[in-house]
């Protein structure tokens, strides 16, 4: 299998597509002056104290406050609160945790108030973005993750996935971060350690107590609330997360996040830098490796599958409810039960990548075509669980029911991605009336005119749609060409599938796009 990743940068926006063997199986959108980010590490203050939900309320600056339960302190709090009160006191150095004195545990089943106080300032970490109407939450156990392992401080314990089933190599990356780890820290051993060399893990694990060190620095100079960890963009998070071997490429079209990404890779595996590219082709980097196509395709509420056989997706703020249909397989000659396996089966694939596409979480009912035979259930059954075993959120599945609906849970930690793919008409913004497009033509030639007369641009491209740009292309003397000897200037029109079909853009040299919108023009 073949793994790629397309990254398209924009001015407001970043878009991460991570195909497999082509196919689009986890797609990821995130404005960029969004903040919040799952792993910023926050000083925040106690604004409320709930004693009949046992949790408490954080301001850390977003409009909503965020939510902390008693379970979220971890075990160490007591610890982290005194090094957090000794140094906002002592304004010079840092407190060194090799000297610090651990304090005692916080009991299991205790109550928050008799920890937390009204106003006092504390030291958090988002552990899920804002959904909905609900602000962030928070954890009190602090940690830094690296690409093999997490670093958790006022703790003395090693901990090794369970992802890694050898008993000697567990025993032995145990043994080995024994000998190397800071005192008063735990440390968290990731897959992906597996088989590395006790100098790539000492490297990690000194950056990472770096990078403690030199945000817990800040502590003394802010008030809460007030960020003091920003956890690493999202490209170089989820490289991080997700890089292995089988990676081919990764393609990004913005410098400068190309210059992080190498140097990212150059770090965990010097031997593959070469497979971040810069991408500086004109089309649209999501259309080139067909991106917009999938996501079109994929997202909404039916999506077809597989011989007429489509899923029904329904989302509700409570849960997620996936319906499996046979379509015109309902009139094939084989049994009943055999045409119910064959469809059940290709549907748990196509769900397992819905799920990682849209990056659904909470419960999700999956109401597959009956099946009378136990041995048939725990077949689809076992076929999820192989099929999910590739996601990296937290999940557990449940065994289908004598209705054959299957419950999943997934972890979720962000909103729900939502691709619109139905479009609204560009050119009567929903009115239900336009002008006759034989006259677009005339609309773009007018636009480009503004731009080459009154606003002075003369390097510039027009993205359209495919069909438009086609017919702007057609003919030996091509209505561009005869723009571009009329204005004497010369420009570039790019087919781009994101666009509705009277629908248009520019951009200047700079990729930046131009406003040149206007309704009465188009409507």
């Amino acid at each position: 299998m073949i793994s790629e990743l397309v990254i398209d940068v924009q001015p407001t926006e970043v878009s991460i597509a991570m195909l497999e063997d082509a196919r689009l199986v986890e797609f990821q959108k995130e404005a960029r002056n969004i903040s919040f980010s799952v792993g910023d590490v926050y000083l925040g203050k106690i604004r409320k104290l709930m004693p009949g939900l046992n949790a408490a309320f954080v301001d850390v600056g977003y409009k909503k406050e965020a939510f902390l339960h008693y379970a979220d302190l971890g075990s160490n709090f007591h610890s982290l609160d005194k090094f957090l009160k000794a140094a906002v006191a002592d304004k010079r150095k840092l407190p060194p945790l090799g000297k610090f004195i651990s304090q005692p545990d916080i009991p299991k089943d205790g109550t928050l108030t008799d920890i937390l106080t009204l106003g006092d300032d504390i030291l958090v970490q988002i552990v899920k973005e804002p959904i909905s109407t609900k602000g962030p939450r928070l954890s009190a156990e602090i940690s830094f993750a690296g690409r093999y392992l997490v670093m958790m401080p006022f703790g003395d314990k090693v901990s090794v996935s369970s992802k890694i089933k050898s008993s000697e190599e567990r025993v032995r990356l145990k043994h080995l971060i024994q000998s190397i780890k800071p005192k008063h820290f735990s440390v968290i051993v990731r897959t992906s350690a597996k088989g590395k060399r006790v100098v790539e893990l000492d490297v990690e694990l000194k950056t990472l107590l770096k990078r403690w060190e030199d945000n817990m620095a800040k502590l003394s100079k802010v008030k809460a609330p007030t960020l003091i960890y920003e956890e690493t963009g999202r490209t170089v998070a989820l490289l991080r997360d997700i890089f292995s071997p089988t990676f081919e490429h990764i393609y990004v079209n913005d410098e400068e996040i190309y210059n992080e990404l190498r140097d990212y890779v150059s770090l965990i595996a010097p031997d593959r830098v070469k497979i971040v590219e810069l991408y500086k082709d004109d089309t649209p980097i999501l259309d080139n490796f067909n991106v917009t196509k999938q996501l079109k395709s994929g997202f909404g509420k039916t999506v077809t599958f597989k011989k007429g056989a489509y899923l029904i997706i329904e989302h509700t703020e409570a849960m997620h409810v996936i319906d499996v249909n046979s379509g015109n397989r309902s009139k094939a000659t084989v049994g009943q039960e055999n045409t119910a396996v064959d469809v059940n089966m290709a549907a748990a694939v196509e769900i397992a990548r819905q799920l990682r596409m849209r990056d659904m979480g909470g419960i999700i009912a999956i109401d597959f075509i009956d099946l009378h035979e136990a041995e048939n259930r725990q077949k689809l059954y076992e076929c999820m669980r192989t099929v999910m075993a590739s996601d990296r959120a937290k999940h557990n599945i449940l065994p289908l029911n004598k209705f054959c609906v299957m419950l999943i849970t997934r972890q979720r930690v962000r909103p729900i991605l939502d691709f619109a793919n139905t479009e609204v008409c560009p050119v009567c913004f929903g009115k239900g009336e336009i002008k006759p497009s034989i006259l677009f033509t005339d609309v773009l030639e007018s636009k480009v005119g503004d731009l080459i007369k009154q606003l002075k641009v003369k390097n510039f491209k027009l993205h359209v749609h495919p069909f438009i740009a086609a017919y702007l292309n057609q003919g030996f003397i091509t209505r561009k060409m005869r723009w571009q000897m009329k204005y004497k200037t010369r420009f570039k029109v790019i087919p781009d599938q994101s666009l509705g079909f009277l629908e248009y853009k520019f951009f200047d040299k700079n990729r930046n796009e131009l406003d040149m919108t206007d309704e009465s023009l188009t409507a």
